[in-house]
Formats: C-alpha cells, structure tokens, sequence
C-alpha cells in the first residue's frame, strides 16, 4: 500500500469519525429533551391532552389554555350537535387533561302520533328527550331500540314515547292531578303508597280499568280534612375535583326541589286545633338531583403541629378545626356501618372515603356531608366542644397514638 493510499484512508476514517460524534451528540441532546418533556411541561404552560374520540385515542402536546384552542390546533371538526367533555370553555389548571367527544347520530322520536328525527349525542333516553327540548314526565315510559322499520324511521335508532294517563284523585275532598302507567284502580293506589283504612271507601271498585281524565275519589266518615302542598328537597350528589382546591364549590346541575300533596286530620276544640296526623301524603312531582363539583386538593390544611385552625369553607362559614385520635368503630354503624381505614396522611376515612368528623348535631345531623381543610367528611360524633363552637369539627386522625387504630 502506497503512503497516498494511507492517507486518503486517514482522511475518511476522520470524517467519519466526526460525523459520528454529531449524530450521538444529537440522540443525547434529543434523549435529554424527551426525558424532560414530562417535568418542563407544567413550568412551561404545557398541558398533555388525551383525546378520545369515535373509539380513536390520540395524545396531544399543547399551550392552549382551554379545550376549544386543543381541539382547533389538533384539527378536530365539531359539528353543531357534538358534545365534548369538559365543556369547549373549559380552562386548564392541571398539566393532564382527558377529552372525550360524542358524535352527533340520528334519532326518529315516536310520541303518539308524531315522529319528529333529531341529531343527539346522548345515549339515555332521558338525556336524548332534554336535549330535544320535549317534555316529559317522571312516570313516562321512554323506550330506546335500534330501528327494524327502515322505511319509516331510516337506517338509526328509535326512542318511543308511551304517555303517562292523567287521573284526578280527590283525597278526602282535595282533588289532585296525577299520572300514570297503572292498568287497575288498585295499581294506581300501590303506585302512588295510597293505604286506605278500613273506614275509607273508593268511588270505583279496585278492578276498574284506568282510563284518560277519569276522577277516583276517596273518603273517609267523620274526618276533617285539611291539604297542604309541601315542597321536597332534593338531593345533591358531590362530584370530587383534586385539581380544585378545598373550598372550591360549583353547581354542575341545579336541583329542583319536588311537590306532595299532604293530607292532615285535624281535630279541633273551641275553635283551636289540638292534634294533627297526616292521612295520606300523595307525591306529585319527584326532586331532581343537585351536581355539584367540590375541590378536594388541600393547600392549607389541619397538621398535627397546628392543632387547631379556622378554615372558611365554599360558602363562607368559619369553621374552628381541631382532631383527635380514638377507636372509631363505635360510631360507624350510625351511617351505614362498614369499616374505617387511615388515609396516608393520617386522617380515618370511611368506606366511601370521607374524613371522619365530631360537629355540633343540631347544626350538622349524623351522616350529613361538610367540608374541611383537609377535604370533603362525614360527620359521624359529636363532643363537648360542639357546645362552645357549634360550627366547630374535630377532626378523626391517627396523629397522637399512631397504632393504625
């Protein structure tokens, strides 16, 4: 081999040499980068977003400060009945957020007579019938099933209506629209927890056929009667956000209360009224359920070295915080029973995952739901510290004997 031959081999082991070390020092450079993705993306205003959409996933990563910017930078088309979840106003306050996009698909709605085809994302027929702006009521019967009749509803689903018949029961001489689904006299009093006594009599024998507009009556011999509507609360189920701080509260859907129709005997003497029982009471419309979105993410909760501290909750009540540590298994079956645990920071929590409280009873009953600083309690005890600060709570924790108990 010549030195010419040398030399020129020289030269391109060099080069290639040199190339190497920039392509290593790229894949480093570019291993580094995607090992700090994760870590840099909260303090860069980064958000990772999972989209799911017609049974696609897709993962996103973007600056955009609200659902609507993701979804218009990741090129996802919405058409006008769509539904995303959570709302396109959403704002990002977490660095991972999951969305989900129902599509919009045909419906043929049978009301009696009519049939009118909607574009619905909703798969409950309740859901669908709202979003459609009809009215129904509680005791309709709403039946959803694919489609065998092509020709008449088109390739999709169809959603049936069966009405409600309207009846008017006069109870004891107060008369009272309801409805129902009921085929016998006798089906509608069970239906509706009519229990008649042996001194009450019925216009029509249990067997009559319910038909639309017809009137029962019940009375009752000797009985003053009075009718009252009273109004029912509704419930409210709590939905839990440990992106929102303690003390965050937001009503997802308001409730509506609901009505019954209460039947009282009242007996007076010397025109004054002495004694009242209730006859009957007749529901009328039933409550429909509260969301409401609470924050369970602590940022200034009860520690052990504080001992006590004021905690102001989601509607602006001061409460004073204290805790204590004692066997709990006493007072668990005051709401349904079942065992306490320890949570990793020491609070005892229920089955359901609740902070274990002691509060003043007649501002706060057994089993009701609160708030504290260190999230969402139920209240399970009560102590001699209710008397003094009656918004007060004491706290169950595993902080002073720390035996697990």
């Amino acid at each position: 081999m010549n030195i010419l031959s040398v030399q020129m081999q020289t030269k391109t082991m060099s080069r290639i040499g040199f190339f190497l070390a920039i392509f290593v020092s790229t894949l480093t450079f570019a291993g580094v980068a995607l090992a700090e993705t994760d870590e840099q993306t909260s303090s860069h205003g980064q958000h990772i977003i999972t989209i799911y959409d017609q049974g696609e996933k897709r993962v996103v990563l973007t600056k955009a400060s609200d659902v609507k910017q993701t979804l218009e930078q990741a090129d996802v088309r919405l058409e006008t009945h769509d539904r995303v979840e959570p709302a396109l106003a959403t704002q990002f306050v977490a660095s991972e957020y999951t969305i989900n996009i129902y599509r919009a698909y045909p419906v043929v709605i049978v009301d009696g007579l009519k049939r009118e085809q909607v574009l619905t994302p909703y798969g409950s027929a309740r859901d669908i019938v709202k979003d459609a702006n009809m009215k129904v009521r509680d005791e309709d019967m709403l039946t959803l099933e694919h489609s065998t009749n092509i020709l008449a509803d088109g390739a999709g689903t169809r959603l049936t209506i069966t009405r409600a018949m309207p009846v008017t029961l006069v109870l004891y001489g107060a008369p009272t629209q309801v409805y129902t689904q009921a085929r016998t006299v006798a089906e509608l009093l069970s239906e509706k927890n009519i229990t008649l006594e042996s001194q009450d009599t019925v216009s029509v024998a249990s067997t009559t056929a319910i038909r639309d507009n017809m009137t029962i009556e019940i009375w009752r011999d000797g009985v003053q009667a009075v009718t009252i509507e009273e109004s029912i609360a509704f419930p409210v189920r709590t939905v839990l956000d440990a992106d929102r701080p303690v003390g965050f509260r937001e009503v997802q859907t308001p409730g509506v209360p609901g009505k019954k129709q209460v039947v009282y005997e009242v007996t007076r003497q010397n025109g004054q009224e002495v004694s009242r029982k209730v006859l009957q009471d007749v529901l009328v419309t039933q409550p429909q359920e509260q969301v409401e979105l609470v924050g369970n993410k602590t940022t200034n909760s009860l520690t052990k070295s504080k001992g006590a501290q004021q905690f102001t909750d989601s509607r602006g009540v001061a409460h004073r915080e204290t805790y204590y540590d004692l066997p709990m298994n006493v007072v668990m079956s005051a709401c349904g029973g079942g065992d306490y645990t320890i949570r990793a920071d020491g609070a005892k929590i229920d089955k359901d995952g609740y902070i274990l409280i002691a509060a003043n009873l007649g501002n706060y009953p057994r089993c009701s739901i609160v708030e504290t600083s260190m999230g969402l309690g139920r209240v399970y005890d009560t102590g001699g510290f209710a008397v003094k600060h009656p918004h007060g709570f004491d706290l169950a924790t595993d902080w002073t004997n720390g035996d697990g108990r």
